[in-house]
């Protein structure tokens, strides 16, 4: 049985003679947060917002204490912590979230710890080997842990090792080629997120799936839009993968009644439109009409989600 919704109680309301007494009273046990449910959110707020001034602290502690401490104590220190944090994770017996968030400002200080250690010792290393080191020592923590926050520090981490990389080393890769490939990487990251939440019934929040979806989105039209301009072979590699996740974006929407995904692919389109007009002319005529084509696309678009959001609120009230 789905949990009853506000929009739930609206209609039963509309179409039956509940007192409003009843109405109130189905309203705090099924909408509004109870006391428990605000001392819980507080409480993970409180941890997180905590652990996140901790990191900062420790950040900032070793930056204006640098010259008056010791190498060792300086490395000394941060192992400790990394170490005190991952035995809290392991043998504390506190909720499962909360020493997930230790682990995650945890991951953190491994980039501290590798900072630290090239400034001491002066490695000559390039930008990309300091977070290709961050990013493989944190991966069986973000496995194990399968926790959300700290699989987007991991993605960060992934995309920054791979534009670092490309600026120092490869120097070879077009910009075509580097927003294309990671392009690949993320579409298929987020690709095995929802295929494993569907098959193991795992539940990814939401903001998660969003936040991906929209750099996935951003990266496509990016590479998209220079592809119009510099055509290449990953060009046309991104516009097929392009389509495949677009349509699986809108198959999803229409399962989920979702909006999102139509609305982030709706401006992914239009900007890559406004590019493709952009590239057969560029004289005054041509950026009048692309200025009237984003504005009455725009507004066609909004008009649509508006009308979508509404028939899927009547078929499924409260549905998303």
């Amino acid at each position: 049985m789905k949990k009853i919704t506000r929009d739930d109680i609206h209609t039963i309301s509309r179409h039956s003679n509940w007192t409003e007494t009843g109405i109130e009273k189905a309203l705090k046990e099924f909408v509004y947060s109870d006391r428990g449910a605000w001392q819980k959110f507080l409480r993970m707020f409180l941890v997180t917002l905590g652990i996140g001034f901790s990191v900062s602290g420790i950040v900032f502690f070793f930056a204006y204490n640098w010259d008056g401490l010791n190498k060792y104590i300086k490395i000394g220190l941060i192992e400790m912590l990394i170490v005190a944090a991952t035995v809290f994770v392991l043998f504390s017996k506190v909720n499962i979230v909360i020493r997930n968030i230790t682990l995650t400002g945890a991951a953190m200080l491994v980039g501290v710890l590798f900072a630290v250690f090239g400034q001491i010792y002066q490695t000559g290393a390039n930008a990309y080997d300091f977070f290709l080191g961050w990013t493989a020592f944190v991966t069986l923590w973000v496995l194990v842990a399968n926790f959300a926050p700290l699989w987007l520090l991991y993605i960060i981490l992934l995309n920054t090792t791979l534009i670092l990389y490309a600026e120092q080393v490869a120097y070879s890769w077009s910009e075509l080629f580097l927003s294309g490939l990671l392009f690949i990487l993320n579409a298929g990251l987020l690709s095995g997120f929802m295929f494993f939440s569907r098959k193991n019934k795992q539940i990814v929040p939401g903001w998660f799936l969003h936040t991906l979806a929209l750099w996935v989105a951003g990266l496509a039209t990016y590479a998209i839009v220079i592809g119009i301009f510099k055509p290449g072979l990953m060009f046309w590699v991104v516009v097929l993968l392009m389509g495949i996740i677009y349509y699986a974006g809108i198959m999803t929407a229409i399962k989920e009644r979702k909006i999102f995904y139509p609305a982030v692919i709706s401006l992914s389109l239009v900007i890559i439109i406004s590019a493709l007009l952009l590239e057969i002319s560029n004289d005054e005529a041509m950026f009048l009409f692309i200025s009237l084509f984003i504005i009455g696309s725009i507004t066609l678009v909004i008009k649509k989600l508006i009308d979508l959001q509404k028939k899927w609120s009547n078929e499924n009230p409260g549905g998303n």
